[in-house]
């Protein structure tokens, strides 16, 4: 989907901006499945290439030697599983903490999670509260990181200046026009 797209069928520039912030939200979801399928796929194959080349050592083994070496390579399927578990939880973690970070109006989640300290709230029990708490404490200390609450921030209208006729009269001259004549009401 493109802006110029929606522009072109005439919709206004505020309905095209919620509409392109909602299709970014979903590209974003998709990213983050795509990503964590990404990551179970290369966990699978890691599991699959050291099966593989471990099943090959078996071939000229005596059934002792077999039973040792099944016991280590448990050991070590349980160890990638671990390891495994461990990235998906980091990246569960930073997934939620960016999103928090947009939820409340960030503009660079990178420099947000900077003055965040991020092993405590990984460490957290209730880690949805404190992240809240955490990005409240930083929106009051560094609110230059974070967008404005103020709903208009560039008036639409004409903002001072003179009388529009003035104006007008002005505008007229510069063309070359002869002023404008009043109307009289009967």
């Amino acid at each position: 989907m493109k802006r110029e797209d929606l522009e072109g069928l005439g919709i206004e520039k505020d309905s095209v901006d919620k509409i392109m912030e909602w299709n970014g939200n979903d590209i974003e979801a998709e990213k983050a499945k795509t990503v964590a399928a990404e990551g179970e796929r290369d966990n699978y194959k890691s599991q699959l290439d050291t099966a593989t080349t471990e099943l090959d050592k078996f071939k000229d083994m005596k059934p002792e030697e077999m039973q040792a070496t099944i016991q280590k390579l448990q050991g070590d399927l349980k160890a990638k599983e671990d390891e495994y578990a461990a990235k998906e939880a980091d990246r569960i973690f930073t997934d939620t903490l960016k999103e928090a970070i947009r939820t409340a109006g960030g503009r660079n989640e990178k420099a947000v999670m900077a003055l965040l300290d991020v092993d405590t709230l990984k460490a957290s029990k209730d880690q949805t509260a404190d992240i809240k708490k955490a990005l409240d404490t930083t929106k009051e200390s560094d609110a230059y990181l974070f967008g404005a609450d103020e709903p208009i921030n560039n008036p639409v209208g004409p903002t001072g200046g003179g009388a529009s006729g003035d104006n007008l009269a002005s505008i007229r001259a510069a063309m070359g026009l002869p002023a404008e004549k009043k109307k009289e009401m009967r």
